[in-house]
């Protein structure tokens, strides 16, 4: 079984519960760091806990045969750069370090273990947790698929936010439809609000699409925290189909402002341009951080059929896009 953390590291569970949770899924991408750089920024008071997994598949081949006892004593992060995602974790911690989101004195260090059948290492981490309960947590995980050892890792920790970078988008639309890339079967398939990072850079705002639908102000509710974590700025968008509904565009995006403006979050921009919503949602998304679009509710074969507009933007949108639930 995986070791217990000590009472002292522990957070009290009445705290725990508050705390927002972040998984963020590397894979030794450069999109795939420049994530958790993101991560760690959304993450960075005390009340959030960070955890950073590498999945990797199962050793069938034997190859790793003996490193368990050989490295008892190690710690993950002291195991050989030849072990398969060790290199990517490690990186991830000096990314970490260099970010002081992790600091070299003053975290206790705690490590866990869980056996694997047919896999001699099994799953490994290494958690710090500073004096305050923060927990930044480095996670070598197997699994014989990517996207169900993501979602694995959320059920063991009902994370609020998962983030990874996405995957090529040199795929054509059947291959898109039919094998879908691992981001976009995370964000379609995971329990929670899932951050899909293409060339994210900080400093440009959260972008947020309303059409005045109750899930999509729920949406706008969720990532206005989520963006007033990091101090990101907030703007929103309503795009109209054709100019008669362009008054109920502008209703939307009013009624989302005077919802944030009773949390105390200010908005700094306003759109409500005409034309297919989600070509105009990628076109003003440019100059934005992250697109954020509430998820369609759709699933299985009805996504299939009829599609929505949050699908469109993953699919085609060349900027970070966040799927809220």
């Amino acid at each position: 079984m995986e070791t217990t953390l000590s009472a002292a590291a522990a957070a009290p569970a009445a705290q725990a519960d508050k705390r927002f949770r972040i998984l963020v899924c590397i894979d030794g991408t450069d999109e795939s760091y420049r994530a958790l750089r993101y991560a760690a920024r959304i993450g960075g008071g005390n009340d959030a806990d960070l955890v950073v997994v590498n999945i990797r598949p199962p050793d069938e081949a034997g190859r790793l045969a003996g490193f368990k006892d050989r490295t008892a004593a190690q710690g993950l992060l002291h195991w050989g750069l030849e072990i398969p995602g060790v290199r990517h974790l490690s990186r991830a911690r000096d990314l970490l370090l260099e970010l002081q989101a992790v600091e070299p004195q003053g975290w206790q260090e705690e490590t866990g273990h869980i056996d694997v059948k047919g896999d001699e290492l099994g799953d490994n981490k290494v958690v710090f947790t500073n004096n305050a309960g923060k927990k930044v947590g480095l996670k070598l995980k197997v699994a014989t698929d990517v996207v169900a050892g993501i979602l694995e890792q959320w059920d063991i920790g009902h994370y609020d936010l998962i983030i990874l970078g996405a995957s090529r988008k040199e795929r054509s639309l059947a291959k898109s439809v039919w094998d879908p890339p691992v981001a976009d079967r995370i964000a379609w398939r995971a329990p929670c609000t899932v951050l899909v990072a293409s060339a994210i850079e900080e400093g440009h705002g959260h972008l947020i699409c309303t059409d005045g639908s109750d899930r999509a102000l729920a949406a706008v509710r969720r990532d206005a925290l989520v963006a007033s974590r990091c101090n990101c700025a907030i703007s929103l968008i309503s795009v109209a189909a054709d100019e008669a509904s362009l008054g109920q565009a502008k209703d939307n995006v009013e009624n989302a402002s005077r919802m944030l403006a009773g949390l105390g979050i200010p908005v700094l921009n306003k759109f409500t341009p005409v034309g297919v919503p989600a070509e105009e949602i990628i076109q003003a998304g440019q100059d934005f951080s992250v697109i954020v679009l509430a998820d369609s509710g759709k699933r299985g074969f009805r996504r299939f059929v009829k599609g929505s507009v949050a699908q469109t933007v993953l699919r085609d949108a060349r900027h970070s896009v966040m799927i809220v639930r």
